[in-house]
């Protein structure tokens, strides 16, 4: 990934009929979608990958219809989070790896692991995960390598010129609350997912190199707008964040009511990060 553009504000997902006729003009076809939303916003989150492991094509195609400087979250599978729930993980992870990411080339940027709200902390668990995780993708392809026959014929192993790898963990169990946490994310240059929402912890301490933040709706979870307060608000975080050298990732998923493609081009314009159309 690209680090010429350090914010980046994004959405979660793109692919929502609601949006039809109000974010995305009428008469666009499904296809063409994803090209208008990575033109009017830097980076998304890819929700897909979290149901059923892809294709290399799919990433392929996804990465030739957005424009050179666009990025990608890839978010894990739950397979590996909701239900293995971290344990014997590695050939899940390897054939996750294989199914098709390095297809994104430069515009791969972090992944994110995604913990159910009912998965309570556990050190040796968590740690035993993360030391797991590659950090660059001459490590990725190198675990990716070893894929089981889940993704046999189906996979992508060349990952291209090494780029360094991101990981992000989005917890929602009240008992991750602790000054452990974040020291051991920290350690493993993991990112500790700040996350907004009426129902979960919110973290703002920065864990790894980098911030990632989903916002899921101040009220009411997936559905709730921002008003302009808020925006502002978030706007003067981010800027906080991005003046110590940090790159900052913001993904909008209060998609329920069509806002998060507009609360996320209006964050965009406060931070002077808006596409050009």
């Amino acid at each position: 990934m690209d680090d010429a553009q350090s914010v980046r504000i994004g959405i979660s997902g793109w692919r929502y009929p609601p949006w039809r006729g109000v974010f995305y003009p009428e008469g666009l076809r499904q296809h063409d979608e994803l090209a208008y939303a990575s033109r009017r916003l830097s980076a998304i989150e890819i929700n897909g990958t979290f149901y059923s492991l892809q294709r290399p094509a799919y990433f392929a195609a996804w990465a030739a219809e957005t424009p050179e400087s666009f990025v990608f979250a890839v978010k894990a599978p739950r397979y590996i989070t909701h239900i293995l729930r971290l344990r014997d993980a590695r050939a899940p992870l390897a054939n996750f790896l294989a199914s098709g990411l390095f297809e994104l080339g430069s515009k791969l940027g972090p992944i994110l692991w995604q913990l159910p709200p009912s998965f309570p902390y556990e050190r040796e668990r968590i740690e035993a995960f993360l030391a797991q995780l590659p950090h660059d993708t001459d490590a990725a392809a190198q675990l990716a390598a070893a894929h089981d026959s889940k993704v046999e014929g189906r996979c992508t192993l060349e990952a291209g010129p090494n780029r360094p790898l991101r990981h992000a963990l989005e917890v929602r169990h009240p008992s991750f609350e602790t000054a452990e946490v974040s020291g051991l994310l920290r350690a493993h240059d993991v990112a500790l997912v700040c996350a907004d929402s009426p129902a979960w912890p919110r973290f703002t301490e920065p864990t790894a190199g980098f911030v990632y933040c989903r916002l899921h709706g101040p009220e009411e979870l997936y559905a709730g707008g921002y008003d302009d307060a808020a925006l502002d608000s978030w706007a003067e975080r981010v800027r906080g964040w991005s003046a110590t050298g940090l790159a900052v990732f913001v993904f909008f998923d209060n998609d329920a009511k069509v806002r998060a493609p507009f609360d996320a081009q209006a964050l965009a314009r406060r931070l002077g990060v808006i596409p050009q159309e």
